[in-house]
């Protein structure tokens, strides 16, 4: 009779502060009193193994304890954690949230309650937070000791090894040994001991948060990650086991999984004493019966299986937390349990809107590599690695502290929480930080109101005494989704109908210390010339240190690659290497000549000369040094569609080629670097004509460079059919890698248009989609749970013959249009009348195209569904083709890794498109150089090397590096000038803000803040159609 009545509290923090707590009250609602009376303490086991003791009224209910454990580690993102507990029966249950605790736990001075993972969701790249996916880690350990995690050899060992660099830090072969010998994280862990080292000596640089993320990268993708068996018999009497995922119900016999009932395919869950059914939707194509009926051994197993199930369907497939039903006037039928907490998409929501505020932690078992590392620093065979400073252990996520703060816990203000054991065997501890931390911007996608995040990084140096923690932050995938950089945790990138997080966060890189002083800053820009015309020169410089490193992608990178594996025809390594080497040394020498006169420009020899201070003459002999190369540069666009067509003949090459692109190198497409030296050529026009602009004609510069103009204007003139032709064929590739259930998307005479995210209306309403847009065609896809991340088709939609109109009125939608085709009609929302009015454009210019073609495209889909289906039935095939999107595809393709932030990603998770022609705008507006960098509540500056291409900025130590570390991709972010009130008392800065995330970037002079400026305006807003005027005819593959 003690019950509470709780009101739907769900997730608030007890005693901690409302705005670093979880809740979903309404607005004005207030949590309902911590019940008061005698105290009773509860020992709680976490996942790091440490026991803590929390001391909570009689009354309480278990959200209060669940609450307090949350609390305590400053966990916001604990709804995917649960509490369990040995019942009378020694039953393992889940603390009820609702009932009081005594009422569960009879004798709570002698049960142990365990913090552990409850929902395991479907992509580990859903939790946002470090410290969520570290315990998750943990779970994964945990998991693994004690044979619940099955897998085989190969993915055990490199679970460990994962495991073993989170805790150890880099591979030095002793003392991997000597650490196996002493942890033992599997049973027969000394059968797989050279495997684990072996695979320990890849993991060099990585991080320990980038552990935790690479861990749960391999554990999802096997059969067992999350599951709890329980025993249960079939109608037959077949002894199986029954499991709950976020997907549905699973069957097992063993370890092996039999069968699957999907959320989707289930219409009631019910149990009658030791029955447990499961009601289906009737389906005529399936051969199950209406019902099935499991029996389990008693009425109690029975029971808590249902309990755990209506939970996970509750969690995983509803918006918010179910009302509590009315209670009967006189007696009740059946059990009146409930999911109480808050579901995952407002566990989403909540930390997309930014509402908590971000804390240390520590990691319990990376301190044994804390204090081995003061001591000796293994040798690291890759110089280019950043190496982890003896304190990296100490990581930050979100607003991290810059000094090392002590260790704190924050009890509720009715509640006491007592740790009975101390030191090393504590819980990740917290740490408090301090006002005026630097921010690591947390980003977050979502729908057009939900956030990116981006985060600061620092780099981690050996350093010769202790220094005190600073705060390490966190960088996205590396912009192909591959392998992230060294010193990087890998971000959220979230499941598509629930519009969650991208991977597309990227940190920027945090120095704190090596920070430049702004007095040193100023005294050193002082020394150099002003002239307009050398900041010219100066970006030619930079802008040709990039253009180089991008050609030893090919020129070594890739032929280094090709050269061990006999995967490429000889023909085909003939015409591409012996095409590009010409180049790189050419332009070698190019960049020397440049660098020299720019010595001469700046006084740092032979003083001032004022014959020294041009560079038209340099850029004139340059030029005409060209010309010879010119039968190399036609020979590009002929080496690119040679190496597709041996990609789409060879599987050997495609695997390749694939490995390659996820290597920290090759930070773009394969296929753009090949078309690197076409754009270039661009490039030095527009150079030679801001320089022609700026100088009189009387100047002495003047007559070189207009006629070094003359020159390249005649060069580009005559590639300009084959670099538009190469560009829409590369295009046309890389869409065919993001996409599923197409067989060719590349054929002549077809030409890329638009892509970007719309909603599509269906029987279940508002639903994102992926949409593509061609001069004969418009595809509209989704994004699976899948590991390939990529987007499977759901329908096209032929152009000839459509028309389109505007329909808000009608359906009452914002920015809403009604595509008419012969054969079926759709309607879609876009985000905003902006991007509705782009679609309106080149949607009626795609279908005005197709009109004045011969007629209707033939069907080209072959593996999509058909386009003449029922409302009904499309909008069943956009539901549920999400749980069968690999059964199209060979287990080989299924476990293929695929790029993660790929342009139609960065669109998917900003709800936003780009056409051909921003593309285009965007190939000739790459630039490069130093900036200094500033968050938003930071002090000092830092010095970054920076690359602009591809509608992304990428950050690099020096430009002596050959990979980035991170990246920003610009889409959605605005552009502007800091104003007098957020006090960046500095010339030439610029700041880039995203939903709650802003950015400041200075430059050395007004030319290159006007640079920036103008080619981060050219990625951050769509080029208009009128653009399209400046490249000519449109030239289709």
């Amino acid at each position: 009779m003690g019950e509470i009545e709780q009101k739907p509290t769900p997730g608030s923090r007890l005693g901690a502060p409302e705005n670093s707590g979880i809740s979903t009250l309404e607005h004005g609602q207030k949590p309902p009193p911590t019940p008061s009376g005698k105290l009773m303490s509860i020992k709680i086991q976490m996942l790091d193994d440490t026991q803590e003791a929390f001391e909570v009224p009689q009354r309480a209910p278990g959200k209060v304890l669940l609450d307090a454990v949350c609390s305590h580690l400053n966990l916001v993102e604990g709804d995917y954690f649960g509490l369990e507990f040995p019942d009378h029966k020694k039953i393992t249950v889940w603390l009820d949230l609702l009932k009081p605790i005594v009422k569960q736990i009879r004798r709570p001075k002698h049960v142990v309650v365990k913090f552990v993972v409850k929902f395991f969701p479907p992509d580990h790249t859903q939790l946002q937070e470090e410290l969520t996916r570290y315990l998750f880690a943990l779970q994964v350990k945990q998991d693994l000791a004690q044979g619940r995690l099955t897998c085989n050899d190969t993915s055990a060992a490199l679970l460990i090894s994962h495991i073993v660099q989170s805790e150890i830090g880099d591979f030095d072969e002793a003392l991997d040994r000597e650490h196996l010998a002493k942890n033992k994280y599997i049973p027969q862990q000394d059968a797989l001991e050279d495997k684990i080292v072996e695979f320990h000596h890849n993991h060099i640089g990585q991080t320990p948060a980038e552990s935790d993320f690479q861990l749960l990268e391999v554990a999802r993708r096997l059969e067992m990650y999350g599951i709890r068996l329980h025993p249960a018999k079939d109608r037959e009497g077949t002894k199986i086991n029954l499991a709950v995922a976020n997907t549905g119900i699973l069957v097992f016999q063993g370890f092996t999984k039999i069968n699957a009932f999907n959320w989707a395919k289930v219409r009631k869950l019910s149990f009658k004493r030791k029955r447990f059914l499961v009601k289906l939707r009737p389906d005529a194509n399936s051969s199950y019966q209406d019902t099935l009926e499991f029996l389990m051994a008693s009425r109690d197993f029975c029971k808590s299986f249902w309990k755990i199930c209506v939970e996970h369907h509750a969690f995983f497939r509803l918006f918010e937390e179910p009302k509590p039903k009315p209670k009967p006037v006189l007696f009740s039928r059946g059990s009146s349990f409930r999911f109480s907490g808050r579901t995952q998409k407002q566990v989403l929501d909540y930390v997309k809107e930014g509402g908590h505020k971000k804390v240390q932690f520590e990691r319990k078992h990376s301190k044994i590599h804390s204090i081995r590392s003061l001591a000796t620093q293994p040798t690291e065979p890759n110089s280019e690695v950043p190496k982890q400073s003896p304190q990296s252990t100490s990581l930050t996520f979100g607003e991290g502290a810059d000094s090392p703060g002590g260790q704190s816990c924050q009890p509720g203000k009715e509640l006491k929480v007592s740790t009975p054991e101390s030191g090393p065997h504590q819980s990740p501890a917290l740490k408090k930080s301090p006002a005026g931390s630097k921010p690591a911007d947390r980003a977050t996608k979502a729908p057009p109101e939900e956030e990116e995040e981006e985060e600061g990084v620092r780099e981690r140096v050996p350093q010769s005494k202790p220094q005190p923690p600073q705060p390490s932050t966190e960088l996205s995938i590396n912009s192909q989704g591959g392998t992230a950089p060294t010193n990087v945790t890998l971000s959220p990138n979230l499941s598509p109908d629930t519009k969650q997080a991208s991977p597309l966060i990227s940190p920027l890189l945090n120095d704190q210390a090596c920070p430049r002083t702004d007095d040193e800053e100023e005294g050193r820009r002082k020394r150099f010339p002003t002239d307009k015309a050398y900041f010219i020169a100066k970006e030619v410089s930079t802008t040709e240190r990039t253009y180089l490193k991008d050609l030893e992608v090919i020129t070594s990178w890739f032929h280094s690659t090709v050269s061990t594996e006999d995967a490429m025809p000889e023909t085909l390594k003939s015409l591409i290497f012996p095409n590009f080497e010409p180049l790189h040394k050419f332009h070698t020498n190019f960049l020397k000549e440049i660098e020299q006169r720019l010595a001469l420009w700046e006084g740092r020899s032979n003083a001032h000369l004022r014959d020294h201070q041009r560079i038209g003459d340099v850029m004139l002999r340059n030029i005409q040094g060209m010309k010879p190369l010119a039968a190399h540069l036609w020979k590009h666009g002929e080496a690119l569609e040679a190496l597709e067509n041996a990609i789409r003949s060879s599987r050997r090459l495609e695997l390749l080629c694939r490995d390659f692109e996820l290597q920290k190198v090759c930070y773009l497409p394969l296929n753009t670097f090949l078309l690197r030296p076409l754009h270039r050529l661009m490039h030095y026009q527009q150079v030679l004509e801001r320089l022609c602009k700026h100088h009189a004609p009387s100047h002495a510069d003047f007559r070189d460079c207009r006629a070094a103009l003359a020159e390249m204007t005649e060069m580009v003139a005559q590639l300009h059919g084959t670099m538009i032709k190469m560009e829409n064929f590369q295009k046309l590739h890389e869409l065919k890698k993001d996409l599923i259930g197409i067989d060719n998307l590349v054929v002549p005479g077809r030409e890329f248009i638009r892509l970007g995210s719309l909603s599509k209306l269906s029987g279940k309403g508002l639903q994102q989609r992926m949409f593509f847009l061609f001069n004969d065609v418009l595809l509209y896809t989704s994004r699976g749970l899948t590991a390939s991340n990529q987007f499977k088709v759901h329908g096209q939609l032929p152009l000839y013959g459509m028309t389109i109109e505007q329909s808000e009125d009608e359906w009452g939608v914002p920015h809403c249009l009604t595509l008419r085709g012969q054969r079926q009609s759709i309607i879609v929302a876009a985000s905003s009348r902006s991007e509705m009015e782009k679609w309106i454009e080149d949607i009626q210019m795609a279908i005005d195209l197709a009109e004045k073609s011969s007629g209707p495209t033939p069907e080209f889909l072959a593996s999509s569904p058909p386009d003449n289906k029922s409302p009904d039935e499309a909008t069943t095939a956009d539901q549920e083709s999400e749980d069968d999107l690999s059964a199209s595809r060979t287990s080989l393709e299924r476990q293929a890794p695929h790029r993660g932030n790929t342009m139609v990603h960065v669109c998917w998770h900003r709800n936003t498109s780009v056409s051909m022609v921003d593309f285009s705008v965007a190939v000739e507006n790459q630039l490069s150089g130093n900036l200094l960098r500033k968050f938003k509540n930071s002090n000092g500056w830092q010095k970054l090397w920076v690359v602009f291409t591809n509608f992304c900025l990428f950050f690099y130590k020096s430009h002596q590096d050959n990979h980035p570390l991170a990246s920003l991709p610009l889409l959605g972010y605005s552009l502007t000038v800091p104003s007098e009130a957020e006090n960046i008392h500095k010339d030439y800065v610029f700041k880039l803000h995203f939903k709650s995330h802003v950015y400041y970037f200075r430059a050395e002079s007004e030319y290159t803040f006007e640079r920036w400026m103008e080619v981060i305006r050219s990625a951050t807003s769509s080029a208009s159609r009128a653009h399209v005027s400046s490249h000519k005819e449109s030239h289709m593959y």
